[in-house]
């Protein structure tokens, strides 16, 4: 099932999408207003929240195409955003390339413990359709089309698209920097759903566009399966001797990196694709 939530004034809606059609949970049930709800009510019951949403759907009214184009925001208000960085082997190859100290990110990718590191807060990060910045201080800005797993009490519940936004100057100067080039006012984009029913996260095809007055600057696709790492496993350190918030998402590492001579500019479209999850667009601001 996909997870929508939806802007209801001052409040949410949260709305789930099913092969018969797109439905308004919140119609049936007002206690589920997001997604936050829903996994709280399917832990007390001690059952999947896809359960939950299937015990209400006969009475929940259904939703347009239309109105989930201009309704939809974040589908999870995560208490925290991590990543992983150098999962890929392209990444691997790009922090080498910005980095006065390429060694030290050849060592994390062969490794045995990845690198976790904190990313956003609810007030950094931004859902669909609304802007993602670039720093002022930084003349090299990029995006970071990823896989997102969604994680409650540390749990996998679902997965969704993330954009790791993130200043290859700052952190290519020196690795120290690493915060300021990754946490900053919206540095984090999630959305635009949460699937809960991928069979396999580590076979998707994963794309990115960037277009720039009309133009695509860039263009670039991949998959899931040239991740080093599995999903379970940067799990399994992100929880590790870590007081996890009751919902977070843990970003996969990014495998799409545009050429050494791009960089982001204020008016640019984002557009990040993966396969049986969606679209993630944002357009670009300097902050």
């Amino acid at each position: 099932m996909r997870y929508y939530q939806l802007r209801d004034g001052n409040s949410q809606r949260l709305a789930v999408e099913t092969d018969d059609g797109t439905y308004d949970l919140t119609s049936a049930k007002p206690q589920l207003r997001t997604f936050r709800d829903l996994l709280k009510a399917a832990s007390i019951a001690d059952t999947s929240p896809d359960t939950i949403s299937t015990r209400h759907l006969d009475a929940a009214e259904s939703i347009t195409e239309e109105r989930l184009d201009a309704d939809v925001i974040d589908p999870v208000t995560a208490d925290e955003v991590w990543a992983a960085g150098v999962t890929y082997q392209i990444s691997e190859e790009a922090r080498k390339e910005e980095s006065d100290t390429p060694e030290m990110y050849l060592y994390v990718h062969d490794a045995e413990r990845p690198e976790i590191f904190f990313k956003s807060t609810p007030n950094r990060t931004v859902g669909p359709d609304e802007d993602v910045g670039i720093r002022a201080d930084s003349d090299w800005d990029v995006p970071e089309p990823e896989l997102g797993i969604v994680l409650y009490e540390g749990e996998i519940v679902g997965y969704t698209i993330g954009n790791d936004m993130s200043s290859r100057s700052i952190e290519g100067e020196n690795p120290l920097y690493l915060p300021q080039a990754k946490v900053y006012d919206r540095c984090c984009s999630v959305g635009p759903t949460v699937v809960t029913d991928i069979e396999d996260p580590h076979s998707l095809t994963l794309s990115m566009s960037i277009h720039r007055d009309g133009e695509c600057v860039y263009r670039g696709e991949t998959n899931t399966s040239e991740m080093k790492r599995t999903c379970e496993d940067l799990v399994s350190y992100y929880n590790a001797h870590n007081a996890v918030p009751e919902l977070s998402v843990l970003l996969t590492g990014t495998c799409l990196v545009p050429d050494d001579d791009f960089t982001l500019q204020e008016g640019d479209e984002i557009s990040i694709d993966i396969e049986s999850i969606g679209t993630l667009n944002n357009s670009v601001t300097v902050v």
